[in-house]
């Protein structure tokens, strides 16, 4: 014989009516410290000048750059192979790599984190926990910027 069916008892999930918000960072960027942190593959040669106009640009807006951390994708015969696997789309970045961004914001006492990519909400959020400091990507950062002189 069969036994019937028992009803479910786990309390149904209530999904809240209004979408919550989540507070955005705005930098505020004259007299900021902040670490400038890019991700680039290894067919993008000229990383180096992307870095280095972004913390031109971030200076031209009163900011400081503290630290310059670059991770590069596919530059070693390991990496290379990982080229065809997604990034990390929690961090974009590795978790080493994220420790050592952590390290140098600590030591430079960094106001905040500047990505040269774009980030996702949340890699903005997972990034901001792990980081203890605001991590935005630079298009936010000058957006805030622009905001706030208009």
């Amino acid at each position: 014989m069969h036994q019937p069916r028992r009803r479910d008892r786990r309390p149904a999930r209530r999904v809240p009516a209004v979408p919550v918000q989540r507070r955005t960072f705005q930098l505020t960027a004259a007299g900021a410290d902040v670490v400038l942190v890019g991700y680039f593959s290894a067919k993008q040669k000229d990383f180096e000048t992307v870095m280095a106009s972004a913390a031109a640009e971030l200076a031209a807006h009163g900011a400081r750059v503290v630290a310059r951390i670059v991770q590069r994708r596919g530059v070693s015969d390991g990496g290379v192979r990982k080229m065809g696997l997604p990034f990390s789309s929690r961090t974009l970045l590795s978790y080493g790599k994220v420790r050592e961004v952590a390290q140098a914001c600590d030591r430079a006492d960094a106001d905040a984190v500047v990505f040269v990519a774009a980030l996702t909400e949340r890699q903005r959020h997972t990034l901001t926990e792990i980081l203890g400091r605001p991590a935005v990507s630079l298009s936010e950062a000058f957006a805030a910027d622009r905001r706030r002189h208009n």
